[in-house]
């Protein structure tokens, strides 16, 4: 952290977002969660915040109604002005999302988008994310013996299944990976990059908007998109209208794919340097016991899941969580990453266990913001990992854990890059 943080009773709190910090938050947030469980800092963007660490105060915290979502109850000082909330969100006029709302209007929206955005509909897609698994495992094992799990992998999978889900038309899909690149970039790329791509993809959800509601026809058709369900939907008459709509569809393509290209990279890092557990899984699926799939997955969100600290929240009165009273206008953070790694609420936290039975982890939220999107996230998360360590069982890490570098950014957490070998499949195999 820039800044000095303030002494606690025993001693200075650890530094927080460092480049080392990042490579390893975890024994930063032991040290919170023992000694200054709500603690406030100044983070990179110089904001002052709340850090609510502990497991059974993040979840009171992510469902206390006193705390908003919307920026407008921050008590921010000038030079804080814009610096919460996604970048580039506010000058796009992309701010009516689930995200930035509060009951009543989340309440609407939230049902609104559930109607187009279903497990049915998510089930339906299964098979369309299994041909885009293979197909891209296809295309980076042509060039060799060698990737980057990350570019060739992670990143385009999630992106291009969101861009089909949300009815992106194919041609215009690799400039959404283009935009959606500069957006995870977290500060790597140039001066002002993010916010541009931010109005660009803004533009361009709104004309899209606008074509499908020219074109839509009088009732849903076998597999309707999901830009079109939105406009669509309607609920006791009242229809999300075109700005409502577009920043719906953008926080479900943000919030859509950094989760998911984390939860694969994440994932798979965490199976690589854990090989005992990578064996388990392979076992099992070999065996057709998808069982541990699936609550593997479940782990690997626990234990370096893919967003580090959920997004933020403003008192709107004086709040006391874990003793500590927040004031009127002050943003809280609530620390998933600290919090799904708590030995108050999960034996051997620090214990990568694929098989773990009581794991209600925090990495998708809690309460009314719980995130919309986890049943498809899911989906993906288990296809790639399953499909990864059955066409590439001897998969392995190109590079010292010590030299992989995670990206920057307050909420995300996940690697830059993750260079793999592997033994190519032969001719036919899949």
């Amino acid at each position: 952290m820039r800044d000095q943080p303030p002494p606690t009773p025993h001693g200075p709190a650890p530094d927080l977002f460092t480049w080392e910090f990042a490579a390893d938050p975890y024994p930063a947030y032991a040290w919170l969660r023992e000694h200054a469980p709500v603690h406030r800092t100044k983070l990179p963007s110089g904001v002052e915040a709340w850090l609510v660490t502990r497991y059974a105060d993040a979840r009171q915290t992510l469902a206390d109604n006193r705390l908003s979502k919307n920026p407008a109850h921050h008590d921010e000082p000038a030079h804080a002005k814009g610096k919460t909330g996604i970048p580039g969100e506010r000058q796009a006029d992309l701010m009516t999302h689930l995200l930035n709302i509060d009951p009543p209007d989340h309440t609407r929206l939230r049902r609104l988008v559930s109607k187009a955005f279903t497990p049915r509909r998510v089930a339906e897609f299964a098979p369309r994310v299994q041909e885009l698994t293979d197909d891209l495992i296809d295309r980076f094992t042509r060039g060799g013996d060698t990737a980057d799990l990350i570019h060739d992998f992670a990143f385009p999978l999630p992106i291009y299944a969101i861009c089909d889900l949300l009815g992106v038309p194919r041609e215009d899909q690799d400039d959404f990976r283009d935009w959606a690149g500069m957006m995870i970039r977290h500060g790597g790329g140039p001066r002002g990059g993010v916010a541009r791509s931010v109005k660009k993809m803004r533009g361009y959800l709104a004309e899209l908007i606008h074509r499908k509601r020219q074109a839509l026809p009088a009732e849903p058709v076998p597999g309707e998109d999901l830009i079109s369900g939105l406009i669509r939907a309607s609920d006791h008459g009242e229809h999300l209208t075109e700005n409502e709509a577009a920043a719906m569809a953008f926080i479900l393509l943000f919030a859509g794919f950094e989760t998911t290209v984390n939860l694969i990279g994440n994932g798979t890092y965490a199976l690589l340097t854990h090989p005992e557990q990578r064996e388990r899984l392979q076992r099992a699926l070999a065996e057709g016991d998808r069982g541990l799939l699936e609550t593997g997955v479940e782990e690997l969100l626990r234990f370096d899941g893919p967003v580090e600290l959920a997004t933020w929240r403003f008192a709107t009165e004086p709040v006391v969580i874990g003793g500590q009273r927040i004031e009127t206008g002050d943003p809280v953070l609530v620390v998933l990453a600290a919090a799904d790694r708590d030995p108050e609420r999960f034996a051997d936290p620090d214990t990568l266990d694929l098989g773990r039975r009581d794991n209600q982890h925090l990495g998708y939220g809690h309460g009314i913001h719980y995130c919309l999107g986890a049943p498809l996230a899911r989906l993906e998360g288990q296809t790639a990992l399953a499909t990864l360590l059955t066409r590439l069982p001897d998969l392995r890490l190109a590079a010292d854990p010590a030299e992989l570098r995670w990206r920057g950014g307050l909420i995300m957490r996940g690697l830059r890059t993750l260079p793999v070998e592997f033994s190519p499949p032969r001719s036919g195999q899949t």
